[in-house]
């Protein structure tokens, strides 16, 4: 198979973290957000951007509320999807797998790393609920800061959601709209990857 240049290894993971590095000095803002995919429990699909944090050796992770829409719906199908787009390369990965929450040292380590505000914050925010006003919210921040104190533990309501690939698929632009995809396909984790390349 014709697989060189920015598409060339044996492991998507390590080809991920190269697209990433490579975009983090051209990309304006966040080069690790992803446009996360989820659905509802009568099939309807959900799209919103959150922050990919981590490409590990063989899954992707980000951070939640457990309780947020996205949340519960990943709780229910135990299935997400996301993309990674970048304009400045004109490059996207495209991944689908099963999901697992990362509630250990892991997200303990990312939580603290955060600032003071942000963690005060997840305790704070009843996310994807409804809200009577800012002033409201703010107020909560408040009593939580009071509460938690100046080093608040992670709430046991919000972690890391890994999702652990069974498709990947990586993108490239090409000129006159005759692209380059290659996808790697696998039924099970244990299995090993199908690479094919896909019509533009």
């Amino acid at each position: 198979m014709d697989r060189f240049g920015i598409f060339a290894g044996d492991d998507p993971f390590a080809i991920a973290r190269d697209w990433l590095a490579a975009a983090e000095p051209v990309e304006p803002n966040d080069p690790n957000a992803i446009a996360l995919g989820t659905v509802d429990a009568g099939g309807l699909p959900n799209v919103r951007m959150v922050l990919l944090k981590e490409i590990e050796a063989d899954a992707f992770v980000f951070y939640t509320n457990y309780t947020s829409r996205k949340g519960q719906e990943i709780e229910a199908s135990g299935k997400a999807a996301f993309v990674l787009h970048w304009k400045s390369l004109r490059r996207q990965i495209r991944v689908r797998g099963v999901t697992e929450r990362e509630e250990g040292p892991a997200a303990d380590a990312y939580y603290a790393s955060r600032s003071l505000k942000s963690r005060l914050g997840a305790w704070a925010s009843g996310q994807s609920q409804p809200l009577s006003s800012r002033v409201s919210l703010m107020a909560e921040v408040a009593k939580v800061t009071v509460k938690q104190g100046l080093n608040p533990a992670r709430p046991p309501f919000w972690g890391g959601i890994r999702i652990r690939p069974l498709e990947i698929e990586f993108w490239a632009d090409g000129e006159f709209r005759l692209h380059d995809r290659f996808r790697w396909q696998r039924m099970e984790i244990a299995d090993k990857w199908k690479i094919e390349r896909l019509n533009p």
